[in-house]
């Protein structure tokens, strides 16, 4: 690369105002995929319990990802790197497809919606009145139920909680194949991560696949590469079909939209804060252009044929390593287009050697549970039921419906309410008519 090239990059990212060099960058770039490439086999072996294809999705997840971190740094020169969002897909697969039993070309459908709906929440401001009736303390719960829901679907996935008639769960036979060598993949993952080894989920999928091939437990058939196993989801998103979910459709796209909505503002205070991009007011600069860059490529994830896109907290590795610019995310998605042409094969890999990483990555989701003031009944009782409820109905909507409701009921019965939670109410009261509806139903 000649100087004057470099000088060009540097000059657009501005370089020098935020303090970093061209190869400081694209090492954070490198970072960043590292830590979030385990999304390219965890995505395809969620969604493919919906019925998806698996290699389809491997690729659309690469695609997804490229397409949205490039976007990103192009368009917001924010080190946020993106890529379909843990939790969401869980939600997709298990509960808009699983229980709901909508087709997964219709819950692309939805997720198409949810990010449209988006795009014109953030271009009218809509957004604002959204945040400001949702107190911190529950986008902590949502965000540890979560964690919770990806823990208990990596320990149901790995065998080694099973169903149980008279308790519901139990502890499955860890001396059984499946059980066995999750437990050697969170031992490897666990032992990496403690080490700070980067790449560490990454590393232990692929070692722990590696053990069950030798292991006789995974039989490989390795399949010619062809670019129909790339394009099996693409454009297979169903959008007549979700008018025909009536009053489903509300709901799915609503979890969609919310749990994007703040997963990504959470993200993004984060890694904004952690790379000192924040101005002295708390202020993310260029924040509808962050949104409107997620919100699209929500929308070109669905085309692609995955569930949705959002940023990842692994982000801040990469920042962690340096990464102030654009170019970060730049350098992530290259990565993650380059991993499209071999996602096909993400169909080897076992559901045992990826459930570790689900297990580690709903761990680490419990964090912002700190936030929760558990003293103060006002935050708890709310906080509360939007954590277990999600794990244990299986459920992200009923876990957001339970702590909004309990938080404005709360409110009234306190004698806090005021004029300006109008919009809490009306949320409140939908939710009441939701679980009416389902009692009935």
């Amino acid at each position: 690369m000649t100087d004057s090239v470099a000088q060009k990059i540097g000059a657009y990212f501005d370089f020098s105002g935020r303090g970093t060099t061209l190869r400081t960058e694209v090492v954070a770039g490198a970072t960043t995929f590292l830590t979030m490439a385990y999304i390219v086999l965890v995505n395809p072996s969620i969604l493919g319990q919906a019925g998806m294809p698996v290699a389809a999705v491997a690729a659309a997840t690469c695609f997804a990802a490229a397409f949205a971190s490039i976007l990103m740094g192009v368009a917001a020169n924010t080190p946020l790197a993106l890529a379909p969002g843990m939790g969401l897909n869980a939600y997709f697969a298990f509960t808009v497809v699983g229980q709901m039993h909508v087709p997964w070309q219709v819950g692309l459908g939805c997720v198409m919606i949810s990010g449209l709906v988006f795009l014109i929440l953030t271009l009218t401001g809509v957004r604002q009145l959204i945040v400001s009736v949702i107190p911190n303390y529950l986008f902590a719960a949502v965000a540890g139920g979560i964690g919770l829901f990806i823990g208990f679907i990596g320990l149901k996935d790995a065998g080694i909680v099973v169903g149980n008639p008279a308790t519901l769960v139990a502890l499955g036979n860890l001396k059984s194949a499946g059980p066995a060598l999750a437990l050697l993949g969170l031992l490897i993952i666990g032992a990496l991560s403690v080490w700070n080894v980067r790449g560490a989920m990454l590393l232990g999928i692929v070692a722990t696949t590696l053990v069950g091939w030798f292991s006789g437990m995974v039989h490989v058939t390795p399949q010619p590469y062809s670019l129909d196993a790339l394009t099996a989801t693409a454009f297979q998103l169903d959008l007549p079909g979700v008018l025909k979910l009536s009053g489903g459709v509300v709901e799915i796209v609503f979890v969609f939209l919310f749990v994007d909505l703040f997963d990504n503002i959470g993200t993004l205070v984060a890694v904004t804060k952690r790379a000192g991009l924040m101005d002295k007011a708390g202020r993310i600069p260029g924040l509808n252009r962050i949104l409107i860059t997620d919100a699209v490529a929500t929308m070109v994830g669905a085309m692609a044929g995955t569930s949705t896109v959002t940023s990842y907290v692994e982000s801040a590795a990469g920042v962690q390593a340096g990464g102030r610019t654009g170019l970060t995310a730049i350098v992530t998605g290259v990565l993650f287009f380059a991993t499209m042409f071999v996602a096909p094969y993400a169909q080897l890999v076992p559901l045992a050697a990826t459930a570790p990483a689900l297990i580690i990555v709903g761990g680490l989701m419990l964090l912002p549970l700190t936030e929760v003031e558990w003293e103060d009944p006002m935050a708890a009782i709310p906080a509360f039921l939007t954590v277990a409820m999600i794990p244990l109905t299986f459920s992200i909507a009923n876990g957001l419906a339970l702590g909004i409701t309990a938080h404005a009921v709360l409110i009234l019965l306190r004698g806090r309410a005021r004029k300006s939670d109008w919009f809490l109410f009306v949320l409140a009261a939908l939710f009441v008519a939701r679980f009416v509806w389902m009692g009935a139903a």
